[in-house]
């Protein structure tokens, strides 16, 4: 993923993005910023819908951009996420599990 050019060092921006948690059906509007990590924009998906449509799981949670898995340290600038653009989120089950 290539972002802006010094990305990094702007202010945190409002990104609001589309998002789909595992097996939900509706796709819902969260809103986060620039400055979030994949771990954090995961857990402001899954609030809205883990435990209330979809069954919580004990495993960590990944964010799939453009179909590729993103690490979790990475922000939103970093992995150069455009408001509206579109993240499905899933977890990260082991093989074998």
């Amino acid at each position: 993923m290539t972002a802006e050019p010094g990305a990094e060092e702007n202010p945190p921006q409002l990104v609001p993005l589309n998002a789909i948690f595992a097996t939900d059906f509706v796709q819902i509007l969260v809103p986060v910023t620039t400055a979030n990590t994949m771990r954090e924009v995961a857990a402001a998906v899954a609030y809205h819908v883990e435990g209330k449509r979809v069954r919580a799981l004990p495993y960590d949670k990944v964010v799939i951009y453009r179909g590729e898995r993103l690490p979790a340290e990475m922000t939103v600038a970093a992995a150069g996420i455009q408001p509206l653009d579109h993240v499905t989120v899933e977890y990260d089950i082991p093989e074998g599990s």
